[in-house]
């Protein structure tokens, strides 16, 4: 797997090359360097503020990003004595209409991620209602805006950015005039917000949010943000002009603000996607390779008919001169690009594999080709479905199943326990209310629902039930979409299930994009399990392991290590996969908020544009191609 320099492994990295960013950016090797920087950039505030006797007033956000800030805050003053009793705070937004308690309110977000588990006073803690009388909320703005003044203006206000660009819920069209108020949520917003909801239709349409130029006021912003789905916005906010269109690219006009990205955040940035065009830099052979297809990819040619023009043209010259001449350079590249593409006989054989899914879905959506191929190449797969994926299911699907029961029932046998059940589920599921959490039973049904499909997909592909493996892990089973911190159960789960199997090959999801967190939470507990696995085995021959994408976003080419060339009927195998999941199919639950397509849609566009960009590159013509990174362990 390739790795772009400028990222220190537990800092923020050089701005060597940032000549265009606007904004004053730090890189960091992971979400959790990312958030113990901050998190100790916050605490040394609190304490020099705390020597002179001096309150520290903090503009707070919500959302997955800032939760690791929050939980190193609190590791802080449990462990270091970190105390919070001159903390003022002012939370920058709240939906509307939404009660305190509310499962999705961010009041009850705050007090179960940060506040109940610190010394902040009481009366110091702010944040916006969203149960106010629709006539008092002007009123009520008016006044937040008096108590943040009185309390000596914001000293560090910490952001997110959604994908519309948003810094709190400042929508494109806020201006820097803007002031605490209400306002109406963008279309995306509300999508990425719909799995906390169970569906984009129960997502409130406003919001209460602090103004853009109550942020701007702040004596010192950070904005962080996280995985590639956030990379565009990032990159639009710091290299293009200030604009309503992009809210956070006002933070361009603040004289102190900063933005902290992780590795994939980063990744649309110049200095990161095509660093030789902001200056100088190290030609190693991942960069090359990187070069040399944006070039051919730019210029409309395939890579062996590049000539040296074309290098000169496009801010290459010094790669052009690192070699000898051009043709040598392209042909290096070339070979290497070519010795990736794994026919059936490049592939392993009569060896074991574990296929591990988050979801009883992502096995056919992200890698059913090579599912397909490595069952036919005899090896002896374990397909291991992380989570039951229950949160995903719509009611109309456990009921159209419960019909189906009460329906057949003559037929089976007149079984009154069996209909009691199905009787009572019905009716706790009448009586549910919307963005209410299913009860255990429904809840089960739903997972069931799931398993079957889930057999019914890696049928297609020559496997049966006895080579799925439910694991349920505990962390997802909250009955939402937001889930629990990955604890020891989960890790030992997956660790029994590698001293079980002592596997050869495991394949693990590396789209960690995934809106709702849980491709991500299963990664952490697969690299957990494999630290341990591999440290009470150190004879034994570590198992490799293959990242897959395909849910959320592909694998570039430069990444690839593997690429796997199908055929027409190999892709027609997968979708046909792909279809068994039912519940999922015409419309998914969280299908997120910037891709219409359903996922087998994406999986074939995504392997046949693949496959289309090998051939323009000058490689073998293909149907379709699905792209692997090889790794001996897993990055934090």
């Amino acid at each position: 797997m390739s790795h772009h320099s400028g990222f220190g492994p537990s800092g923020g990295s050089t701005t060597e090359g940032s000549w265009r960013e606007k904004i004053p950016v730090e890189l960091f090797a992971s979400p959790a360097d990312m958030a113990a920087d901050v998190a100790r950039r916050i605490a040394d505030l609190i304490v020099t503020r705390s020597l002179v006797s001096q309150s520290v007033v903090l503009g707070l956000p919500t959302g997955s990003t800032p939760i690791g800030v929050y939980q190193e805050l609190v590791t802080l003053h449990r462990e270091e004595g970190l105390d919070f009793s001159n903390v003022v705070t002012f939370n920058l937004d709240e939906y509307y209409p939404m009660q305190p308690e509310a499962l999705q309110s961010y009041h009850r977000f705050m007090r179960e991620n940060f506040f109940d588990h610190v010394n902040v006073p009481e009366e110091n803690i702010h944040i916006p209602a969203g149960n106010i009388a629709r006539d008092r909320i002007a009123e009520w703005c008016a006044a937040y805006e008096e108590k943040i003044r009185e309390a000596g203006g914001l000293d560090l206000i910490l952001l997110g950015i959604g994908r519309t660009g948003h810094i709190g819920f400042n929508e494109p069209g806020s201006g820097p005039e803007t002031r605490t108020r209400q306002i109406t949520l963008d279309e995306i917003t509300r999508k990425d917000a719909a799995s906390d909801f169970f569906g984009d239709e129960n997502v409130p349409r406003e919001a209460i949010t602090m103004g853009v130029g109550t942020i701007l006021d702040a004596k010192q912003i950070i904005l962080m943000a996280t995985g590639e789905h956030k990379a565009p916005i990032i990159r639009r906010a710091v290299e293009e002009k200030v604009t309503n269109a992009v809210t956070a690219s006002y933070l361009q006009r603040h004289e102190n603000a900063l933005i902290c990205l992780d590795k994939a955040a980063a990744g649309e940035l110049t200095r990161i996607k095509t660093p030789w065009i902001t200056g100088e830099v190290e030609w190693t052979e991942e960069l090359t390779e990187r070069a040399v297809i944006w070039l051919a990819e730019r210029t409309g040619k395939a890579i062996l008919t590049l000539d040296e023009s074309d290098f000169h043209r496009h801010y290459l010259h010094s790669l052009a001169n690192a070699y000898a001449n051009s043709d040598d350079l392209c042909k290096h590249v070339f070979e290497r690009l070519r010795q990736r593409i794994a026919y059936a006989e490049d592939l392993p054989s009569n060896e074991r594999m574990i296929l591990f899914s988050p979801h009883p879905d992502d096995d056919v959506i992200s890698m059913g080709g090579m599912l397909d191929r490595s069952v036919r190449n005899g090896n002896d797969m374990t397909v291991a479905y992380m989570t039951n994926g229950s949160v995903a299911v719509f009611d109309a699907d456990v009921r159209r199943h419960l019909r189906f029961m009460r329906m057949s029932a003559e037929y089976f046998g007149d079984n009154s326990s069996v209909l009691a059940k199905v009787d009572a589920l019905r009716s706790a599921m009448e009586s549910k209310k919307p963005g209410d959490v299913d009860s255990e039973d429904v809840q089960l049904i739903k997972a069931y629902i799931r398993y079957s499909e889930a057999v019914a997909g890696i049928e297609v592909m020559g496997l049966h039930q006895e080579h799925a493996r439910f694991l349920d892990m505990p962390f997802y089973k909250t009955g939402t979409v937001r889930k629990q911190p990955i604890g020891e159960e989960d890790v030992q789960i997956v660790l029994e299930l590698l001293e079980e199997k002592m596997p050869h090959h495991i394949f693990v999801a590396g789209d960690l994009s995934d809106p709702h967190g849980t491709h991500r939470m299963c990664y952490f507990a697969i690299q957990e399990a494999l630290r341990r696995f591999q440290a009470k085995h150190p004879a034994e021959t570590h198992p490799t392991i293959w990242l897959y994408r395909g849910a959320w976003q592909e694998w570039e080419i430069d990444d690839a290590d593997v690429l796997l060339p199908m055929s027409k009927a190999d892709l027609d195998r997968k979708i046909e996969a792909i279809f068994k999941h039912e519940s999922q199919k015409d419309r998914a639950m969280y299908p997120g908020a910037y891709d219409a397509r359903e996922f087998w849609e994406r999986a074939k566009q995504r392997n046949q544009h693949t496959a289309k960009r090998l051939d323009a590159l000058g490689l073998p013509e293909f149907h379709a191609v699905e792209a692997y990174v090889c790794v001996k362990e897993l990055e934090s």
